[in-house]
């Protein structure tokens, strides 16, 4: 087990009171496997990776146990973490601008990272660096190389950013929405690239998303996330061809097909995501489910084991 997640909880401490971002939540990962992460704005999905790799805002807390490779990781050192992040794991964030200095070009950015965590010299490390740029198709990374981030375009970013995080071989890459804002052409380049460089390195591939299709093409489980909890946790296929939790459903039937000639309107689910300052008593779902019954009111559901690989957390049997 390269990543294994026990009773993870999140929470904010604001002005308005607490909040609890992710509550008490469980999974792992395989090395090599890629982890869909799906959920809405707001489901908890991003604040648990950024617990697990020790980045929360100063107002956030993380408890529970994180285990990387055997070696508990939550509540690790500033230091003790830096040596990890980069090398036996990394992130890759939505918007690469807020993430890439703008101030130093992308050769001292890349460099530095390997002088730093690899003792490398500056030629070995420029060496590598353009290995990695042309890696991850960069055209003329040589050329490119020493220019700022905003010489560069989005699609071309978010690839340096890739290159970045894999600078160091990492164990596991944590891709959070990585092709958020890119065109289609090059988001189908990026969810490619990654499913590669995955496949080559033998590396885990956590993909935070909210979008179903790209769940679909590149992972091998997937995780759905609804108001700080996991909803269900299933194999890629078995989720899409049957959802037990009408969360998961609901995701499933609001995705456009370009194969429906009926003419319908697309599907919505009602209502708003919950506020996590808020909740319900019961599950969190319960505003905008249409199979609500009484124990949903006044007891939240435990996620359970269905099937061999199959977790929900709903107090219905089986869904109509």
């Amino acid at each position: 087990m390269l990543l294994d997640v026990q009773n993870l909880t999140t929470r904010f401490h604001t002005h308005d009171g607490e909040v609890c971002a992710v509550n008490n939540i469980n999974f792992s990962v395989e090395a090599g496997e890629c982890l869909g992460v799906v959920g809405e704005s707001g489901s908890g999905k991003t604040q648990a990776f950024l617990s697990i790799m020790g980045l929360l805002a100063k107002n956030g807390s993380a408890d529970g146990q994180v285990y990387f490779d055997g070696r508990q990781i939550l509540g690790l050192s500033g230091n003790e973490l830096n040596n990890l992040r980069g090398v036996e794991f990394s992130m890759i964030f939505q918007d690469p601008m807020t993430s890439l200095n703008p101030f130093m070009r992308i050769s001292r950015q890349m460099t530095e990272v390997l002088s730093e965590h690899q003792g490398l010299s500056e030629k070995d490390a420029v060496k590598r660096s353009l290995d990695l740029l042309d890696l991850v198709g960069i055209p003329e990374a040589k050329k490119r190389f020493s220019m700022y981030p905003h010489e560069f375009s989005g699609g071309m970013r978010q690839r340096v950013m890739i290159a970045m995080a894999l600078l160091c071989e990492p164990k596991l890459l944590i891709a959070d929405e990585p092709t958020t804002a890119l065109d289609v052409t090059v988001q189908a380049q990026i969810l490619e690239l990654i499913a590669r460089l995955g496949s080559e390195l033998n590396m885990a591939t956590v993909l935070i998303t909210h979008d179903l299709g790209v769940i679909a093409g590149l992972s091998d489980r997937v995780m759905v996330m609804y108001g700080g909890r996991i909803v269900e946790k299933a194999p890629v296929r078995d989720l899409f061809k049957q959802p037990q939790h009408p969360y998961s459903k609901g995701l499933l039937e609001s995705m456009p097909r370009v194969d429906d000639s009926n003419n319908k309107s697309l599907y919505t689910i009602p209502g708003q995501p919950p506020d996590l300052q808020a909740l319900p008593l019961g599950c969190a779902f319960i505003p905008r489910c249409e199979h609500a019954f009484a124990p949903c009111e006044n007891q939240v559901p435990d996620l359970v084991k269905i099937s061999s690989d199959r977790f929900k957390a709903c107090h219905l049997e089986e869904l109509p």
